[in-house]
């Protein structure tokens, strides 16, 4: 396939209008269909990929998205750079909804997911010590600047399989370990990206904090609704962050991300 995009986006439906020209791509992969038909359009004159990973209409729940599927066909369109902006809750008082974590660390306490394309019969193992790409944090950092969004520069998220949310003592218990954010698709998200050799970045965007979190009152279960509610409040300034950071991703990339593939036999082509 021509390539078609050279940075990918995962997110919500609430971003396809920060697309312009746009096309959409129906990609065939050896691990089944993508969460969507891809949209492919111009931001700022590069040519970006944008793939709802919960659906078009966010029928997909976390525990059920093909993450396989979705990071190989937007490597088969080209892509091999990905800004992955996704909802998570707070686990830290000074961490307060509507803010934006740029996440450099990951704790997998998911279970069950397919999380590798390194099914046999050639072995591959890649370091996921420093899962998120420097160069793209670097940049969703410099472009938040511009922004009118509290942005914390680093950060841990804690990811779950989902679909329930967690329980007061596990909330406690990540919170303790000093993790920032908790979220139900970072992971297997980011390590399948380093296995084929593509710079990924999270962008965690707060909705609300998570049950027990200790020096706020009054912290009530946590309801969609209201996750819904704060990001659409956000949506149009997520816009802004992304759309200002696309132009400022090099061309070339000077990360070791794609050095990862060193290991197996998943070249990018």
């Amino acid at each position: 396939m021509t390539v078609a995009a050279e940075i990918g986006v995962f997110g919500g439906s609430g971003f396809y209008s920060f697309l312009e020209n746009v096309s959409s791509e129906v990609i065939d992969t050896p691990y089944g269909p993508p969460s969507a038909p891809v949209a492919i359009g111009v931001v700022a004159g590069r040519q970006v990929a944008f793939l709802p990973r919960h659906g078009q209409d966010h029928q997909t729940p976390a525990h059920k998205v093909n993450f396989r599927a979705n990071l190989w066909a937007m490597r088969e369109l080209g892509v091999r750079r990905i800004l992955g902006p996704c909802a998570a809750g707070s686990l830290q008082p000074d961490i307060a909804p509507g803010d934006v974590v740029v996440l450099d660390q990951l704790v997998d306490r998911t279970s069950g997911r397919t999380d590798t394309y390194f099914d046999g019969p050639v072995p591959g193992h890649v370091s996921l010590a420093d899962p998120y790409c420097p160069e793209l944090r670097a940049v969703i950092i410099g472009a938040a600047d511009q922004t009118g969004l509290t942005v914390h520069e680093n950060g841990t998220v804690v990811v779950i399989s989902g679909p329930r949310f967690s329980t007061r003592a596990e909330s406690a218990w990540y919170r303790s370990a000093g993790w920032h954010a908790i979220n139900m698709t970072q992971y297997p998200e980011a390590a399948l990206a380093r296995e084929l050799g593509i710079c990924y970045v999270g962008i965690a965007m707060i909705t609300d904090y998570d049950v027990g979190v200790e020096g706020i009152n009054d912290i009530a279960p946590v309801e969609m609704h209201e996750v819904f509610a704060v990001l659409k409040a956000n949506v149009e300034k997520t816009r802004e962050l992304l759309s200002n950071a696309l132009p400022m991703i090099p061309k070339v990339a000077e990360c070791r991300c794609i050095t990862a593939l060193d290991s197996g036999p998943l070249r990018p082509s």
